[in-house]
């Protein structure tokens, strides 16, 4: 694997997984049917919520774990605040980490993975930069910060699509994942994690990061606003025909 400027400790091997077999041609033009219709109902290009280098947004995405977006916002905004730089935050004591972060879901597991993956960063790059990963592509750049425990497929993929790097790689969150899932475009055993590479394999190789952050945008915002966990409104769906979930739901 390609390595970050001045990387002088390699990842730990990790067994590969097996790829996931090639979307038919049916599935990828319903997938596109799918992007196309909640564009239209959401408007692409959505523009990007953040501006974040390369790290400050791996930070961002560890705390969003599980957590609203208003409390992850304002545990980022104070560890910010709190310390000048994300140096003194490694530097820090975890009990001040996790008393600043106390808003979001388990800030006493995630205070001490954010120490961790900070020395991790630092350990293997000489410095806590991430920017070199605009260098590896996608795949590469990924299988970088996965090799960090504590960094999943969901975080890898959000960190190059939504900072600065702006690199065409699809996040899946659990609203995204929880549409694909009753649409059909993933099968109903497909957790979270092994849904990035089968979705992603049915858009376009070509698709840009703008392209792949709205398809993420809008299958997630329709996982908010309509497709919801409980209860969703399914006649009011705009994918009700293309929905086999939504279907039997409003047939019962």
């Amino acid at each position: 694997m390609p390595m970050l400027p001045g990387l002088d400790t390699p990842a730990p091997r990790r067994a590969r997984r097996a790829e996931p077999p090639a979307p038919t041609e049916a599935l990828k033009e319903k997938a596109l049917a799918v992007h196309r219709r909640l564009c239209g109902v959401y408007g692409c290009p959505i523009p990007y919520f953040h501006n974040l280098d390369p790290l400050s947004e791996l930070i961002s995405s560890l705390l969003s774990h599980r957590t609203r977006n208003a409390e992850s916002g304002r545990a980022f905004k104070a560890l910010r605040a709190r310390w000048p730089d994300w140096a003194a935050v490694e530097a820090a004591d975890v009990a001040e980490i996790e008393a600043t972060i106390r808003g979001v879901t388990w800030p006493e597991l995630k205070a001490p993975r954010i120490k961790a993956v900070l020395a991790a960063v630092r350990e293997r790059n000489g410095a806590l930069d991430l920017d070199g990963l605009a260098d590896l592509g996608v795949d590469a750049a990924r299988a970088w910060l996965q090799a960090i425990p504590g960094i999943g497929p969901k975080t890898s993929a959000a960190v190059l699509s939504f900072s600065t790097l702006r690199m065409p790689a699809l996040p899946v969150d659990s609203h995204h994942h929880r549409v694909a899932q009753r649409t059909g475009l993933i099968g109903k055993s497909v957790d979270v994690g092994p849904s990035h590479p089968i979705l992603r394999a049915q858009l376009p190789a070509d698709w840009s990061a703008q392209a792949l952050y709205d398809n993420h945008e809008v299958l997630m915002l329709h996982g908010q606003k309509v497709c919801f966990h409980h209860g969703p409104a399914c006649g009011a769906c705009v994918l009700l025909d293309l929905c086999p979930t939504g279907q039997a739901r409003t047939m019962a």
